[in-house]
């Protein structure tokens, strides 16, 4: 497979105003550009293949040779374009055609979806828009690879004031304080919360920590009169609730 060579150009760069690049960008590439995009235009994402969509964003960061080998590499090392999106620098990197420039547009479409998702929920009642939740936790948390724990402050009215990471961990570890997600939910003057972390391995059944732990939460908020509506574990394929689930 013959190598890519990426253009130190910005997301935002249109590829006619690239720099000037060696050699000419042969028409079959240019033909193929072009009709992907007459796609895209016309029939939008529906009907085209992860490995397509993903080759619409390396032309930004290729903008003179064939990206398609290295979009199905992608997709073949990560299994799907959502994985893709959201690996580790580091791991993106690893990939034979990734440099710099593709790992940053990756890392920047990986943010904007995030903040699209954190839109749908944040200062709206979280109970009534549960499913929008479990959309952003997925996305936010679903495919990291250590662990992250991260608290939902909510008002009298049970909408969303807040969301704030509280520790990061290891595979299989985070590290909490009781003590410190009460206090801060004083500060904030928030009447419940929902506890959210994620587990790396994949599978969202609780361990006997996070169990202990979510029942000392709790404890801990009712002295001060704060409700714990929930615990979500955000696994890779699904989320598990500890309120459905009975733990709660």
């Amino acid at each position: 497979m013959s190598g890519f060579s990426e253009a130190p150009l910005s997301l935002f760069d249109d590829e006619a105003a690239a720099a000037p690049i060696a050699g000419k960008l042969p028409s079959y590439i240019g033909d193929h550009r072009k009709r992907l995009r007459a796609r895209f235009t016309e029939g939008g994402a529906a009907a085209m293949p992860d490995y397509e969509l993903l080759e619409l964003l390396l032309f930004r960061s290729i903008p003179r040779q064939d990206v398609k080998p290295l979009a199905r590499l992608l997709l073949d090392t990560f299994g799907d374009l959502n994985r893709v999106v959201t690996a580790p620098v580091a791991r993106l990197v690893a990939v034979k055609g990734v440099g710099e420039t593709v790992a940053q547009d990756l890392k920047i479409l990986e943010a904007v979806a995030q903040r699209m998702m954190r839109a749908r929920v944040m200062n709206m009642p979280v109970l009534s828009s549960w499913d929008a939740l479990l959309d952003y936790c997925h996305t936010a948390m679903a495919h990291r690879d250590t662990e992250q724990f991260r608290v939902l402050f909510l008002d009298r009215k049970n909408v969303l004031i807040a969301d704030e990471e509280q520790g990061q961990g290891t595979v299989d570890h985070v590290p909490v304080y009781p003590r410190e997600v009460v206090k801060r939910a004083l500060e904030l003057n928030a009447s419940a919360l929902i506890l959210v972390h994620n587990h790396p391995s994949g599978d969202p059944t609780p361990s006997q920590a996070d169990i202990t732990m979510t029942i000392q939460i709790q404890e801990a908020a009712q002295v001060l009169g704060i409700t714990l509506h929930d615990h979500l574990i955000v696994g890779k394929e699904r989320e598990l609730s500890f309120r459905s689930s009975g733990y709660l």
